[in-house]
C-alpha cells in the first residue's frame, strides 16, 4: 500500500525502521533520498490495540461507546489509547501520534494541562459531586455570561445532547409551537427529533435516521439545506406560524468543516424575527474554540439561544444551555418548563471550565492558533494539490477540515461528492506516520495552544508522503 525506503532514523515520534526500496542502493544515494522516506508498516505496531479492542467487541456494542471510534469509515481497527499529554496521545502499543482531534475538541490547551490538572487535584479533595449548589457555578457561568453575546442565563448539564434537548423544549415551551427547523449534515446529539435524514428531493420531510425513533419523534422537525437562506424562507413559507425555532451549527463540524456565508446567518437571524421564532445556535463544538466569544461573536450575528459543551468543561463531560433573560426564565425552578441533573454543575467540571476560559483568555491565544492551523491546512491543501489530488478545504481559529473533491463544499450534499476511499487511506497513512487524525471524512479536525511549530512542520511532512501514495 505504502511505498518504503531507507535506513533507520530516530525523530520526536520515536525510533522507527525503515527499509531501503532497492537494498543495492549506496549509503550516498541512502543518504540523498532521506527527505522522501516512509515509514513501513513494520515500525507501526497495533498488536495490544487489535488485542483490546477484540474483547472490547464481546463486552460493547460495536467494541466502543461512541460509533466514531470505531474506525468504520476509514477502515482498519481503532487505535486504543494509553495516555495523553499536550497536544500528542500515546496508544498501548507505545507508537506517539500529533493529536487533531483533541477529545473532539475539549483539549484546546492540550491534553492534561498543568493548570487545569492542579485546580483538579485541589478539587478533588474537596469532593467530586455535591449535588447542591456551589460557588464555581456562579464562577463559570458569568465567565460564559461574559464572553457570549447571546447569554444572559444559563443553566448546565452534562453533554451537548443533553443541552440541545433541553433547548429544544425551551424553544417549544417559550413559543407555544411544535416544529423546529434544522439543516441537513447538522448534529445536535443523539435526541429523537435530531436524528432526522433529509433525501436530496425531499428537504423537508422527517424520516427517522435510527431504528428505535418513532415517526412521531421526528414529525415536527423539518429539514432544511445549509447555506441556503431560500429552503428557510420557504419552509416558514409553508408553515406560517407553527415554527418554534431554528438550530444549526454556525459552522458546520459534522458534516466536515463547512463555513456558512455571514448572509445565510444573518438572513437566519432576519426570518426568524419575521416569524416569531427563536434562533440557537448549537456551538458544542465552536463554542470558545473559533472565538473567545463563540462563533457568533466572530461572524456578529447574535441568535436568542446557545448551547455549548466540550471546552467549557476542559476535557470533563460537560453541556450548557443559555440565552436571553426572558427565555431561559422559563426553565425550572424559575419557570414551568422542567429539566434537571444530579450532576448538573458538578464541581470537577466547573473547576476544569474555569481553569480552561482562564488560559483562552491570554492575550494573542485565538491569534497564535489561527496561524498554526492555516499553516497546517495550507501545508494539507498544497500537498495535495503538488500529488496531483483535488483538494479544498479551510479553517477558522483552531478548528480546520478538508475534502478530497474540487469544492467548493457549501453543504452536506457538496461533502458527499468527497473520495471517501481516498481518505480512508489518507488517514491510514498518516496514523501510520504518528498523526491521530478525526476518523472520518465527516468530522472537523482541532488545533490547540500547545501544538508547536514542529508539530505543524511534521504533519505536513508526512502529508506529502501520504497523498504521493494515494
Amino acid at each position: 500500500m505504502f511505498a518504503v525506503s531507507t535506513s533507520n532514523v530516530s525523530t520526536q515520534f520515536g525510533t522507527q525502521t525503515k527499509k531501503i526500496s532497492s537494498s543495492v542502493r549506496s549509503r550516498k544515494s541512502c543518504h540523498q533520498q532521506k527527505k522522501i522516506v516512509t515509514i513501513t508498516k513494520a515500525a507501526f505496531k497495533t498488536d495490544n490495540s487489535q488485542r483490546i479492542f477484540k474483547e472490547a467487541q464481546d463486552l460493547l456494542p460495536g467494541g466502543v461507546n461512541s460509533p466514531v471510534r470505531a474506525f468504520k469509515s476509514v477502515g482498519g481497527q481503532p487505535i486504543v489509547f494509553d495516555r495523553v499529554k499536550g497536544p500528542y496521545a500515546f496508544d498501548v502499543d507505545g507508537n506517539k501520534y500529533v493529536d487533531y482531534v483533541g477529545s473532539w475538541g475539549p483539549a484546546i490547551c492540550g491534553h492534561a494541562n498543568d493548570q487545569v490538572n492542579a485546580a483538579l487535584i485541589k478539587q478533588l479533595e474537596k469532593g467530586t459531586s455535591f449535588g447542591a449548589p456551589c460557588e464555581l457555578e456562579n464562577t463559570l457561568a458569568k465567565m460564559v455570561i461574559d464572553r457570549v453575546p447571546s447569554v444572559e442565563m444559563v443553566r448546565f448539564c452534562n453533554s451537548g445532547t443533553e443541552a440541545c434537548l433541553s433547548v429544544l423544549r425551551v424553544m417549544r415551551a417559550h413559543t407555544g409551537r411544535e416544529k423546529i427547523i434544522k439543516f441537513e449534515g447538522c448534529y445536535h446529539g443523539h435526541a429523537d427529533p435530531f436524528l432526522v435524514q433529509a433525501g436530496s428531493g425531499v428537504m423537508t420531510l422527517g424520516l427517522p435516521d435510527s431504528p428505535g425513533v418513532p415517526k412521531g419523534a421526528t414529525g415536527t422537525t423539518l429539514c432544511a439545506s445549509y447555506n441556503d437562506i431560500e429552503s428557510v424562507k420557504k419552509i416558514f413559507a409553508e408553515n406560517k406560524d407553527e415554527i418554534a425555532g431554528v438550530i444549526l451549527e454556525p459552522v458546520v463540524g459534522n458534516s466536515g468543516f463547512i463555513v456558512p456565508d455571514k448572509s445565510f446567518l444573518e438572513g437566519l437571524r432576519t426570518e426568524c424575527d419575521a416569524n416569531g421564532a427563536l434562533l440557537c445556535f448549537d456551538e458544542v463544538m465552536t463554542g470558545f474554540r473559533v472565538d473567545k466569544g463563540c462563533a457568533q461573536a466572530y461572524f456578529g450575528v447574535t441568535p436568542d439561544l446557545t448551547t455549548m459543551g466540550k471546552v467549557i468543561g476542559g476535557g470533563l463531560p460537560v453541556g450548557a444551555y443559555g440565552g436571553k433573560r426572558e427565555i431561559m426564565e422559563i426553565v425550572a425552578p424559575a419557570g414551568p418548563m422542567y429539566q434537571a441533573g444530579t450532576l448538573s454543575g458538578n464541581p470537577l467540571a466547573m473547576t476544569a471550565g474555569i481553569e480552561t476560559l482562564n488560559i483562552l483568555s491570554q492575550p494573542g491565544a485565538y491569534e497564535e492558533m489561527d496561524r498554526k492551523t492555516k499553516t497546517l491546512i495550507e501545508g494539507i491543501l498544497k500537498a495535495g494539490k503538488d500529488n496531483g489530488h483535488a483538494v479544498c478545504g479551510g479553517n477558522i481559529r483552531g478548528m480546520f477540515g478538508f475534502f478530497f473533491c474540487e469544492g467548493p463544499v457549501k453543504s452536506f450534499q457538496d461533502a458527499t461528492k468527497s473520495d471517501l476511499d481516498k481518505f480512508g487511506r489518507w488517514h491510514r497513512g498518516m496514523l501510520e506516520r504518528g498523526v491521530y487524525l478525526a476518523p472520518s471524512q465527516y468530522e472537523a479536525g482541532f488545533t490547540g495552544m500547545q501544538h508547536s511549530d514542529e508539530d505543524i512542520a511534521y504533519t505536513i511532512k508526512m502529508a506529502n508522503e501520504v497523498m504521493a501514495t494515494l
